[in-house]
């Protein structure tokens, strides 16, 4: 795999899944994504995606069963995690990753989109994403 398909995978991967809802769950707004490859290797799952959130656009509360890998190909992303602090503002160019089992949200705050690439390494047959009720945050 060439290094720049495996990082536009990567940072797609992680927040272009629109999440289904739940009675408490928080659905994405403004989220799109589009899945450029897919593989299993045993009992592990590879998917390569790019996400795209427009400007206002979040993911909603949601967490996944594997580690993501994620670069930020434009725009800035807003990372909170479940205690409703800041882990994470992204920035064009920038990489981070996405530990399992970890409630999170991803918002786009600028007014630009956000495009990431994502890998997203899950056990087999898991989704890419399940949804989470908000843990109290005002956003």
């Amino acid at each position: 795999m060439r290094p720049r398909s495996v990082t536009t995978l990567l940072a797609t991967l992680v927040l272009a899944l629109p999440v289904p809802s739940t009675a408490a769950a928080t659905p994405g707004s403004g989220v799109t994504g589009t899945i450029f490859s897919q593989k299993t290797v045993g009992d592990t799952d590879y998917v390569l995606r790019e996400v795209v959130i427009q400007p206002g656009g979040y993911t909603g509360w949601h967490y996944h069963d594997g580690k993501l890998y994620a670069y930020v190909k434009a725009g800035t992303l807003t990372h909170n995690s479940a205690d409703c602090g800041l882990d994470g503002l992204y920035r064009r160019g920038a990489t981070f990753t996405e530990p399992s089992d970890t409630v999170h949200i991803g918002r786009n705050l600028g007014t630009t989109p956000v495009v990431l690439e994502v890998l997203y390494v899950l056990p087999h047959g898991s989704p890419l994403s399940e949804d989470a009720p908000n843990p109290g945050c005002p956003f």
